[in-house]
């Protein structure tokens, strides 16, 4: 029969084994600190002490000529909600509302166009895998403002997107095709369709095959074996894409003011004002921290629904 190990007597300490070494608490402490304190330490002062630091501010007045200081207020978060000392407007919900929805088309295209991509490239023998991913990611060696700029000198009048929808009568003669709807959405699918590509093209590697051989075997169509078969096993790349695309293009301001101009005023560009010319940085903070809600909801929403597979799946 088995015996319960005695407890330790007063006064002698306890160890702990530990890949096979005899560790003392404080040995065990130690080595944590060793190796986990320099990531712990970059966390807490690039991410955790600017977040507190800026959730103070949200509370902050602003001065006539931008200086920032007491009494605290909530009357930022009040601006938010549309009330101001003129009464209620819906201006920042119409902002938010326009912002999510760029996010939503953006990473419904980017999920369109990311599939067939992906599934293409893990058709192809290894050494052309590897020439077709990096060309999925040269972009990223390109500053994103210089790739913007890049498009405006395509849907430039001179181009032939313009000419061709001058020829087609769609615009007038001469006319560029920014600022506009059409030059954000092909700018932001554009930015992040490589974000959607590589979780995609990393599940669609752990496909196991043969459900899909039994499927066909079971005289099944094209879509049901994809529908049916190979869609629930690259749900958790299908997700990680989701949420790789879906925040960023939610605070994105850099190609919607490049290519949309005025027009297209989105959250991401309203926070940049605030912290730029208008020099409310308040206001920008609590609309900082009204973007970052909105990002760990969904952040929520991905681990509620997808379950404990996610990331890990993919690594």
């Amino acid at each position: 029969m088995l015996k319960r190990p005695a407890a330790a007597e007063p006064g002698i300490q306890r160890f702990q084994v530990r890949s096979g070494e005899l560790l003392a608490p404080w040995q065990e402490l130690l080595r944590s600190l060793i190796f986990a304190g320099p990531g712990v330490l970059w966390v807490v002062t690039f991410l955790v002490l600017p977040g507190l630091l800026l959730l103070v501010c949200s509370f902050l007045s602003s001065g006539q000529f931008g200086q920032v200081g007491l009494p605290l207020t909530l009357a930022n978060y009040l601006r938010i909600l549309g009330y101001s000392p003129l009464g209620w407007t819906p201006i920042y919900w119409q902002i938010l509302g326009r912002s999510l929805l760029v996010a939503a088309v953006t990473t419904f295209f980017c999920v369109l166009l990311a599939y067939p991509l992906a599934f293409f490239i893990a058709a192809h023998p290894p050494r052309q895998r590897d020439l077709l991913l990096t060309l999925v990611v040269v972009p990223f060696w390109t500053n994103l403002v210089i790739r913007t700029y890049a498009w405006m000198v395509v849907l430039a009048p001179e181009g032939w997107p313009a000419r061709l929808a001058a020829w087609l009568g769609w615009i007038p003669p001469q006319t560029a095709l920014y600022p506009s709807w059409l030059a954000v959405y092909l700018g932001m699918v554009y930015t992040f369709l490589p974000y959607m590509v590589l979780p995609l093209y990393t599940a669609i590697e752990r496909i196991d095959w043969r459900l899909a051989e039994a499927a066909r075997d079971l005289y099944a169509n094209g879509w049901q074996v994809f529908l049916w078969v190979l869609l629930p096993q690259t749900l958790p790349g299908l997700a990680a894409g989701l949420i790789l695309v879906a925040i960023p293009a939610l605070g994105m301001f850099v190609v919607p003011d490049l290519l949309g101009g005025s027009k297209t005023l989105l959250i991401g560009n309203v926070i940049q004002m605030q912290f730029g010319a208008s020099l409310d940085y308040p206001f920008g903070a609590a609309l900082s921290f009204l973007v970052t809600g909105l990002s760990l909801g969904l952040i929520y929403a991905y681990s509620r629904y997808v379950g404990s597979r996610g990331l890990e799946d993919l690594i």
